[in-house]
């Protein structure tokens, strides 16, 4: 079977620099394509910036730059960002690109042929922040009295002359693409709240605006531009050779197989997308994931309370696995998170260097110094020594089927369900006190527990890739045998291979006082 996977980060709005919020999504991404590359598919990554609207040009007039200059600069801090991360994204899409433009114009134009698109004129509440607008009846008061959305942001009122999207004829058909597809949407609980909204019955969309001249000119009336969500989601296609439906990126590819998007812009990828995308006739993707919102220390994220986390800060003083490791462990996939430093370094410390990197370096201190640095050679493997081996093979299964369904804590607390089953079975068999007593049975158990934690360092490497490469070296895997395919291949350690010198891993991190 052609197994292809393309999976996008939402491009991120270029008016300010990147917070722990950009890296949180852009890592589950990168994790899910790391997982998917080693389990044999062809995948397609795709990250990148958006760089058009009001918001932007209010930002680079505020810095004093022409609004291209600014989305130079401030891109350019979400590719260093990507770099510091190691993300291995196939593509970074920038809307300011001229293939950009030109596909979204070609499914304007699609859309006018579909009938989708009307001229009229627009007066109604808007959101600069959130390049959104809002009903009178999703507002809420600010204790000055002026209105807000319901994400805080100030809004406006605008009127213009506009297009519109038809999106009012659109209820019914979505309801029932949820229908068919009930994963489309997951959590299962942001799809009950996609549905319910569907349900209250959808208003036609503003699509374009005249007040301002940043963004994707409308075909046909350069008085107007493109909505920059329109504009925005189009990416998704953009990247994978759109407008020509025959690119061979669009016909292996399309449609995504998952948008990873933050929870506040659900409803512009799980309703108006495919709303978009069938009323042109092109495919909807296959799921939209939406994830939680982190906080610091209990207390909403932003820039006026000073607590925004910066990822480069903590990759600087953690290190790069411990941050990845972190931030996909911490919180259930999809709830909003609190980050705490203490409680970082208790998981560094406790899941780390403790569990994980404890068991990798006694274990193989124990094979460099009573093994002459070679594998061992097993001898009958016991019915306890069988249960190790079985238990370590299992895990694959296990972890992709909560890959599956983008449960990162879950997939990872299958791994170290089999971690602490290992530091278990090396108490409980003890072969430091074999040596004397059965040296052939103290080479089954090291043996044993080396092949555990060869599946465990392929099993870690989207989420921890240096640490695994580090622990697959010692141990002697060859470069070429690291993938999952590997595990499932039947093949093991071969006995009287080299055995690298062991170095710890995970270092300890001792808390500094007041952290």
């Amino acid at each position: 079977m052609d197994k292809r996977y393309y999976v996008t980060t939402p491009i991120y709005y270029v008016n300010d620099s990147p917070h722990i919020g950009h890296a949180y999504t852009t890592l589950a991404c990168d994790a899910l394509a790391r997982f998917k590359r080693l389990d044999g598919y062809e995948v397609y990554f795709l990250t990148g910036t958006d760089e058009h609207g009001q918001k932007v040009e209010k930002s680079a007039q505020a810095a004093g730059v022409d609004p291209q200059a600014f989305t130079d600069r401030v891109s350019q801090n979400f590719r260093d960002l990507a770099d510091v991360m190691d993300f291995t994204h196939d593509d970074f899409i920038r809307t300011t690109e001229p293939r950009h433009k030109a596909a979204c114009q070609d499914i304007w134009r699609r859309l006018e042929e579909s009938g989708d698109i009307y001229l009229g004129s627009y007066a109604g509440w808007y959101a600069v922040r959130d390049e959104a607008f809002y009903g009178e009846d999703e507002l809420k008061k600010a204790p000055d009295g002026s209105k807000l959305a319901p994400t805080g942001a100030p809004v406006e009122w605008v009127e213009e002359p506009s297009y519109f999207f038809r999106l009012s004829a659109w209820d019914e058909r979505l309801l029932k693409f949820y229908d068919e597809n009930p994963d489309f949407i997951l959590p299962k609980t942001r799809r009950n709240e996609v549905v319910s909204f569907v349900k209250g019955g959808l208003m036609d969309l503003s699509i374009s605006r005249t007040t301002f001249n940043w963004g994707v000119p409308v075909p046909g009336n350069d008085a107007h531009i493109m909505y920059v969500w329109l504009d925005a989601l189009t990416n998704y296609i953009t990247a994978v050779g759109y407008p020509d439906t025959e690119a061979a990126l669009y016909k292996k590819f399309w449609p995504a197989d998952l948008h990873m998007v933050g929870k506040d812009i659900l409803r512009f990828h799980a309703v108006y997308w495919p709303a978009f995308l069938l009323a042109a006739g092109l495919e909807a993707p296959k799921r939209v994931f939406a994830h939680g919102w982190w906080t610091n220390e209990g207390e909403k994220i932003s820039k006026s309370l000073g607590n925004v986390i910066d990822p480069l800060e903590l990759v600087n003083t953690y290190g790069l696995d411990q941050v990845r490791y972190f931030l996909l462990r911490e919180v259930p996939f999809g709830n909003d998170g609190d980050f705490s430093r203490r409680a970082m370094v208790g998981r560094m410390n406790s899941d780390l260097a403790n569990d994980y990197g404890n068991l990798a370096q006694r274990v193989m201190s124990m094979i460099h110094k009573n093994c002459d640095a070679r594998m061992p050679a097993p001898g009958p493997f016991s019915a306890d020594d069988q249960v190790m081996l079985d238990a370590a093979k299992a895990a694959l299964g296990n972890v992709r089927e909560k890959m599956d369904v983008q449960a990162f804590h879950e997939a990872l607390e299958a791994i170290w369900v089999v971690i602490r089953q290992s530091n278990g079975y090396v108490d409980a068999q003890a072969p430091w006190k074999l040596k004397k007593e059965d040296p052939a049975r103290m080479n089954t158990v090291l043996y044993t527990l080396a092949e555990t934690i060869r599946h465990l360092a392929i099993l870690t490497q989207p989420f921890m890739p240096d640490a695994s490469a580090r622990i697959l070296d010692q141990l002697g895997v060859a470069a070429d045998a690291r993938s999952f395919g590997a595990l499932e291949s039947g093949a093991a350690l071969a006995s009287g291979g080299a055995v690298a010198k062991p170095e710890g891993v995970f270092p300890r991190y001792v808390e500094e006082e007041g952290a």
